[in-house]
């Protein structure tokens, strides 16, 4: 039970840990205050998603979000691509790729639709464009330049965008309200199309330089702010402003009858959240979603907790210690020897022991002379016969051994032995 309990305390302080980052993540990612603005997955006063799920509901069309990092349009036919929210900076250069890819995209019967983030004053910009030096002004939808003032606009041209489609953008100025909050105006409808006479509009951003095939749905006193243009089978709408589409929006300023004519008759809707930088990429989450192997993972998660409780627990009941006894010193080969000799073999007997196992390995080691042979037997001899008190066994081997010191020879070879003998013979 002792050991239990730490391990119950540690599961349970470990899923209460996972269950409250997943409340955390849950409340972020449900209000959506994560995501940018504009954002079809954003929940509060500054997403987009009521106006998504909206068209879900209708019977008819299909909607679904374009998470793609490739700069590819979808097939063209029947379908409304809705790219919000884009900076102004970022239609002033796009490559001949996009170009290529947005004009097959409006051939095929494609509807680009196009809002702007609300702008309160003209973005800064390092260097002014030709066309704004030259034209420092807005002209009105009838062609005629407006009289300079103290509350003329003046014009910031997206070159890319007034060379490829004859539109470009200025910025009228916006009041300050009480708040300290800039107060939206008032864009009334030019069109002969059944939509709302007035609009709130909160963006200081005008099209200017437009292009005669332009057709101005809404503008503000001299200053469009939604056009339109055909392409082929498809056709382009443009918004200087994006709030319109916000949830805050649909909840007290709606009107159904501008959204539908914004988004066209189309029975697929596209929103863009790759500009908004919420890309999917090819991972190995992607992978397993894709090829549903979720089965797989959990698998692999079970099998790795299996083999860290394998090695972190015995499976086996635990083993009681063993208390170790009092270390013994060792002892080296010659002093082991020397014991065994003292056990095993009387005092007087120990020179005869050894002169005799020397003569069994006479042949195996060096080679002595027969005399100097004699002579260590003789000296061997004398010890043993003289008294056992008067013996001195380490005298009589210091003897034998400088006997036997100055007579060893190499052992002759085989071949040697032989020439000898034939010699004698």
């Amino acid at each position: 039970m002792k050991r239990i309990l730490p391990i119950l305390l540690m599961t349970v302080s470990a899923a209460g840990f996972v269950f409250g980052v997943v409340q955390l993540f849950k409340l972020r990612f449900e209000s959506g205050d994560v995501y940018p603005p504009y954002s079809s997955l954003r929940a509060d006063p500054l997403g987009t998603m009521a106006f998504y799920e909206s068209l879900e509901k209708l019977p008819g069309i299909s909607v679904r979000r374009d998470h793609s990092s490739a700069n590819r349009l979808p097939e063209g036919r029947e379908t409304s691509y809705l790219h919000l929210a884009a900076r102004t900076r970022e239609w002033n250069w796009l490559p001949e790729e996009l170009w290529q890819e947005i004009n097959r995209f409006l051939l095929d019967g494609g509807r680009l639709a196009i809002t702007f983030h609300p702008e309160a004053a003209a973005p800064f910009r390092s260097f002014a464009s030709p066309r704004q030096a030259a034209n420092p002004s807005p002209p009105p939808p009838g062609g005629k330049k407006q009289k300079q003032g103290s509350g003329e606009a003046r014009s910031f041209g997206a070159d890319s965008v007034g060379e490829r489609w004859g539109v470009e953008f200025a910025y009228a100025r916006l009041d300050v309200g009480d708040r300290g909050s800039y107060e939206p105006v008032e864009v009334k409808n030019w069109s002969d199309l059944p939509l709302p006479e007035t609009l709130a509009w909160h963006s200081a951003t005008l099209f200017t330089n437009l292009n005669e095939a332009w057709r101005i749905i809404y503008a503000r006193d001299a200053g469009p702010v939604v056009i339109e243009r055909r392409f082929g089978k498809g056709s382009v709408v443009m918004a200087t402003d994006s709030y319109f589409l916000s949830n805050e929006a649909l909840r007290d300023d709606r009107h159904a009858d501008f959204l539908a004519w914004f988004v066209g008759p189309s029975r697929r809707v596209i929103f863009d959240e790759a500009h908004h930088g919420i890309m999917e990429t090819s991972g190995v989450a992607t992978l397993i979603r894709n090829y549903r192997l979720h089965g797989l993972a959990a698998g692999l998660l079970l099998l790795a907790a299996l083999f860290i409780w394998k090695n972190s627990s015995s499976l086996l009941p635990p083993q009681p210690d063993e208390v170790a006894g009092p270390w013994v010193a060792g002892r080296d080969a010659t002093a082991g020897f020397v014991n065994l000799l003292r056990r095993n073999i009387p005092a007087r007997d120990v020179l005869s022991v050894c002169f005799a196992e020397w003569t069994k390995s006479l042949y195996q080691g060096r080679y002595y002379t027969i005399t100097a042979v004699s002579d260590a037997q003789a000296v061997m001899e004398a010890e043993l016969k003289r008294p056992e008190r008067q013996r001195d066994p380490v005298k009589a081997y210091q003897a034998i051994c400088r006997t036997l010191a100055g007579s060893t020879r190499k052992r002759p070879t085989q071949k040697t032995q032989s020439r000898g003998d034939t010699s004698e013979h």
